[in-house]
Protein backbone atom coordinates (compact mmCIF):
# COMPACT_ATOMS: atom_id res chain seq x y z
CA UNK A 1 0.00 0.00 0.00
CA UNK A 2 3.43 2.55 0.92
CA UNK A 3 4.21 1.65 -2.80
CA UNK A 4 0.70 2.95 -4.39
CA UNK A 5 0.37 6.06 -2.23
CA UNK A 6 3.87 7.21 -3.67
CA UNK A 7 2.47 10.19 -5.74
CA UNK A 8 4.90 10.80 -8.69
CA UNK A 9 5.88 14.44 -9.36
CA UNK A 10 6.63 15.35 -13.09
CA UNK A 11 10.05 17.34 -13.43
CA UNK A 12 9.42 20.71 -13.66
CA UNK A 13 11.65 22.09 -16.73
CA UNK A 14 12.57 25.59 -17.84
CA UNK A 15 9.52 26.47 -20.18
CA UNK A 16 11.58 29.92 -21.42
CA UNK A 17 14.60 27.94 -21.71
CA UNK A 18 12.86 25.26 -23.96
CA UNK A 19 11.25 27.92 -26.27
CA UNK A 20 14.78 29.70 -27.04
CA UNK A 21 16.48 29.03 -29.64
CA UNK A 22 20.79 27.81 -29.08
CA UNK A 23 22.97 30.57 -29.84
CA UNK A 24 24.23 30.88 -33.11
CA UNK A 25 27.34 31.69 -33.97
CA UNK A 26 28.47 33.89 -37.04
CA UNK A 27 29.87 32.32 -40.04
CA UNK A 28 33.57 32.18 -40.96
CA UNK A 29 35.76 30.97 -43.24
CA UNK A 30 37.61 27.29 -42.62
CA UNK A 31 41.11 29.12 -42.87
CA UNK A 32 40.20 31.72 -40.16
CA UNK A 33 41.77 31.93 -37.03
CA UNK A 34 40.19 31.42 -33.52
CA UNK A 35 41.28 35.32 -32.88
CA UNK A 36 38.47 36.25 -35.59
CA UNK A 37 35.74 33.93 -33.63
CA UNK A 38 36.62 36.64 -31.31
CA UNK A 39 36.46 39.93 -32.94
CA UNK A 40 32.87 41.50 -33.24
CA UNK A 41 32.07 42.06 -36.68
CA UNK A 42 31.39 45.94 -36.91
CA UNK A 43 29.09 47.97 -39.96
CA UNK A 44 30.45 50.65 -41.81
CA UNK A 45 28.89 53.07 -43.78
CA UNK A 46 29.94 54.78 -46.68
CA UNK A 47 30.64 58.98 -46.30
CA UNK A 48 29.27 60.52 -49.30
CA UNK A 49 30.99 63.90 -49.65
CA UNK A 50 28.37 66.51 -51.70
CA UNK A 51 29.91 68.87 -54.30
CA UNK A 52 28.19 71.60 -55.76
CA UNK A 53 27.14 70.84 -59.16
CA UNK A 54 28.91 73.53 -60.95
CA UNK A 55 28.99 72.28 -64.46
CA UNK A 56 25.55 71.05 -64.20
CA UNK A 57 24.90 75.04 -63.13
CA UNK A 58 26.97 76.21 -66.04
CA UNK A 59 25.39 74.19 -68.55
CA UNK A 60 21.60 75.65 -67.41
CA UNK A 61 22.87 78.96 -67.70
CA UNK A 62 24.26 78.41 -71.11
CA UNK A 63 21.30 76.77 -72.43
CA UNK A 64 19.08 79.63 -71.00
CA UNK A 65 20.71 81.88 -72.49
CA UNK A 66 20.71 80.19 -75.81
CA UNK A 67 16.94 79.94 -75.30
CA UNK A 68 16.60 83.36 -74.72
CA UNK A 69 18.61 84.59 -77.75
CA UNK A 70 16.97 82.62 -80.11
CA UNK A 71 13.42 83.55 -78.74
CA UNK A 72 15.14 86.89 -79.44
CA UNK A 73 15.77 86.42 -82.90
CA UNK A 74 12.78 84.61 -83.85
CA UNK A 75 10.67 87.01 -82.48
CA UNK A 76 12.69 90.19 -84.77
CA UNK A 77 12.53 87.95 -87.78
CA UNK A 78 8.79 88.04 -87.38
CA UNK A 79 8.44 92.05 -86.48
CA UNK A 80 10.43 92.13 -89.61
CA UNK A 81 8.45 89.95 -91.78
CA UNK A 82 5.20 91.93 -90.18
CA UNK A 83 6.87 95.60 -91.57
CA UNK A 84 7.81 94.36 -95.03
CA UNK A 85 4.51 92.88 -95.49
CA UNK A 86 2.51 95.77 -93.89
CA UNK A 87 4.79 97.87 -96.20
CA UNK A 88 4.35 95.94 -99.50
CA UNK A 89 0.33 95.86 -99.34
CA UNK A 90 0.56 99.85 -98.80
CA UNK A 91 2.95 100.68 -101.51
CA UNK A 92 2.36 97.51 -104.01
CA UNK A 93 6.18 98.26 -105.05
CA UNK A 94 6.76 97.40 -108.76
CA UNK A 95 10.08 96.95 -111.16
CA UNK A 96 11.38 99.80 -113.01
CA UNK A 97 11.19 98.39 -116.71
CA UNK A 98 13.89 99.72 -119.28
CA UNK A 99 14.79 99.95 -122.60
CA UNK A 100 17.12 100.88 -125.58
CA UNK A 101 15.06 103.11 -128.14
CA UNK A 102 17.46 104.49 -130.86
CA UNK A 103 21.16 104.27 -131.46
CA UNK A 104 23.21 106.48 -133.21
CA UNK A 105 27.32 106.14 -134.51
CA UNK A 106 29.22 109.26 -134.52
CA UNK A 107 32.51 107.83 -135.11
CA UNK A 108 33.64 104.06 -135.55
CA UNK A 109 36.82 103.77 -137.49
CA UNK A 110 40.44 102.77 -136.80
CA UNK A 111 43.12 105.32 -136.57
CA UNK A 112 46.39 104.77 -137.98
CA UNK A 113 47.99 103.53 -135.27
CA UNK A 114 45.49 100.88 -135.51
CA UNK A 115 43.17 102.26 -132.24
CA UNK A 116 39.45 101.90 -132.88
CA UNK A 117 37.75 105.38 -131.84
CA UNK A 118 33.74 104.68 -131.19
CA UNK A 119 31.55 107.43 -130.49
CA UNK A 120 27.77 106.39 -129.73
CA UNK A 121 24.37 108.30 -128.81
CA UNK A 122 22.22 105.99 -127.04
CA UNK A 123 18.92 106.61 -126.50
CA UNK A 124 17.04 104.69 -123.57
CA UNK A 125 13.59 104.80 -122.05
CA UNK A 126 13.33 104.40 -118.02
CA UNK A 127 9.66 103.70 -116.76
CA UNK A 128 8.85 103.83 -113.33
CA UNK A 129 5.33 102.01 -112.75
CA UNK A 130 5.17 102.93 -109.21
CA UNK A 131 2.14 104.94 -107.53
CA UNK A 132 3.83 105.31 -104.40
CA UNK A 133 7.29 105.02 -104.81
CA UNK A 134 10.11 107.58 -106.04
CA UNK A 135 13.38 106.65 -107.49
CA UNK A 136 16.54 108.99 -106.86
CA UNK A 137 19.27 108.35 -109.38
CA UNK A 138 22.15 108.66 -107.79
CA UNK A 139 25.84 109.97 -109.42
CA UNK A 140 28.32 107.20 -109.85
CA UNK A 141 26.45 105.39 -112.31
CA UNK A 142 28.71 103.65 -115.22
CA UNK A 143 27.11 102.55 -118.51
CA UNK A 144 28.77 100.71 -121.25
CA UNK A 145 28.77 98.97 -124.84
CA UNK A 146 30.00 95.47 -125.79
CA UNK A 147 31.32 93.63 -128.94
CA UNK A 148 31.56 89.67 -127.14
CA UNK A 149 34.20 90.46 -124.76
CA UNK A 150 35.19 94.15 -125.71
CA UNK A 151 34.61 97.37 -124.22
CA UNK A 152 33.93 99.49 -127.48
CA UNK A 153 32.53 102.81 -125.59
CA UNK A 154 31.44 103.83 -122.16
CA UNK A 155 29.49 107.06 -120.13
CA UNK A 156 26.81 107.79 -117.54
CA UNK A 157 23.78 108.77 -116.51
CA UNK A 158 23.20 112.52 -114.70
CA UNK A 159 21.73 112.46 -111.39
CA UNK A 160 17.85 113.00 -111.22
CA UNK A 161 14.62 112.00 -109.74
CA UNK A 162 12.02 110.40 -111.26
CA UNK A 163 8.64 110.52 -109.67
CA UNK A 164 5.32 108.67 -109.69
CA UNK A 165 4.73 106.85 -112.73
CA UNK A 166 7.04 108.56 -114.72
CA UNK A 167 8.84 107.66 -118.09
CA UNK A 168 12.30 109.44 -118.69
CA UNK A 169 14.07 109.66 -121.74
CA UNK A 170 17.67 109.62 -121.33
CA UNK A 171 20.18 110.45 -123.85
CA UNK A 172 23.53 109.31 -123.39
CA UNK A 173 26.58 109.96 -125.11
CA UNK A 174 29.25 107.01 -125.17
CA UNK A 175 33.02 107.28 -126.20
CA UNK A 176 35.94 105.31 -126.15
CA UNK A 177 39.07 103.50 -127.42
CA UNK A 178 40.64 100.35 -128.24
CA UNK A 179 44.41 99.61 -129.26
CA UNK A 180 45.18 97.30 -130.70
CA UNK A 181 41.77 96.76 -132.69
CA UNK A 182 42.82 95.74 -136.51
CA UNK A 183 41.10 92.43 -135.47
CA UNK A 184 38.10 93.63 -133.49
CA UNK A 185 37.27 95.63 -136.36
CA UNK A 186 37.73 92.68 -138.91
CA UNK A 187 35.80 90.60 -136.68
CA UNK A 188 32.98 93.12 -136.77
CA UNK A 189 32.49 93.56 -140.79
CA UNK A 190 32.77 89.68 -141.26
CA UNK A 191 29.81 88.94 -138.52
CA UNK A 192 28.01 91.99 -140.40
CA UNK A 193 28.93 89.75 -143.91
CA UNK A 194 28.06 86.64 -142.88
CA UNK A 195 24.80 87.18 -140.71
CA UNK A 196 23.99 90.57 -141.62
CA UNK A 197 23.71 91.90 -138.31
CA UNK A 198 25.98 92.56 -135.11
CA UNK A 199 25.54 91.31 -131.59
CA UNK A 200 26.25 93.87 -128.70
CA UNK A 201 25.55 93.90 -125.22
CA UNK A 202 24.84 97.15 -122.81
CA UNK A 203 25.23 97.39 -119.38
CA UNK A 204 24.32 99.84 -117.22
CA UNK A 205 25.21 99.69 -113.23
CA UNK A 206 23.22 102.52 -111.46
CA UNK A 207 22.85 104.02 -107.60
CA UNK A 208 19.63 104.77 -106.60
CA UNK A 209 18.10 105.08 -103.62
CA UNK A 210 14.20 105.21 -103.36
CA UNK A 211 11.74 106.93 -101.43
CA UNK A 212 9.18 105.16 -100.11
CA UNK A 213 6.17 108.56 -98.91
CA UNK A 214 8.39 110.39 -97.04
CA UNK A 215 10.96 108.06 -95.99
CA UNK A 216 14.23 107.79 -98.45
CA UNK A 217 15.90 104.37 -98.00
CA UNK A 218 19.50 103.23 -98.14
CA UNK A 219 21.42 103.37 -101.21
CA UNK A 220 20.81 100.22 -103.85
CA UNK A 221 22.66 99.13 -107.63
CA UNK A 222 20.48 98.47 -110.05
CA UNK A 223 21.49 96.57 -112.78
CA UNK A 224 20.55 96.59 -116.23
CA UNK A 225 21.60 94.30 -118.77
CA UNK A 226 20.58 94.53 -122.80
CA UNK A 227 20.94 92.54 -125.81
CA UNK A 228 20.92 94.24 -128.80
CA UNK A 229 21.29 93.03 -132.41
CA UNK A 230 21.99 95.78 -134.76
CA UNK A 231 22.13 95.86 -138.53
CA UNK A 232 25.37 97.79 -138.89
CA UNK A 233 28.42 99.72 -137.07
CA UNK A 234 29.56 101.60 -139.58
CA UNK A 235 29.83 105.29 -139.12
CA UNK A 236 28.73 106.15 -142.95
CA UNK A 237 24.93 105.00 -141.96
CA UNK A 238 25.07 107.52 -138.29
CA UNK A 239 21.39 106.31 -137.20
CA UNK A 240 21.30 102.59 -137.15
CA UNK A 241 18.46 100.19 -136.79
CA UNK A 242 17.74 98.17 -133.73
CA UNK A 243 16.79 94.61 -135.08
CA UNK A 244 16.03 93.25 -131.66
CA UNK A 245 16.26 94.31 -127.78
CA UNK A 246 15.68 92.57 -124.71
CA UNK A 247 16.59 93.99 -121.35
CA UNK A 248 16.77 92.16 -117.91
CA UNK A 249 16.88 94.24 -114.47
CA UNK A 250 17.95 93.20 -110.68
CA UNK A 251 19.67 95.28 -107.98
CA UNK A 252 22.14 94.64 -105.35
CA UNK A 253 22.94 96.09 -101.80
Amino acid sequence: MADQQKKIHPVHEDVEAQRSPPPTLPFLPKDSSRSDHDKVPQRTFPVHHSKPPKKRSTRCGLCKCLCWTLSLLLILIIVIAITLGILYLAFQPKLPKYSVDRMQITQFNLTNDSNLEATFNVSITAINPNKRIGIYYQGGSHISVWYTDTKLCEGSIPKFYQGHQNTTLLNLPLTGQTQNATALANSVQQQKQQTGNVPLNLRVDQPVRVKLGQLKLMEVKFLVRCRLVVDSLSSADNAIRIQDSSCKFRFKL
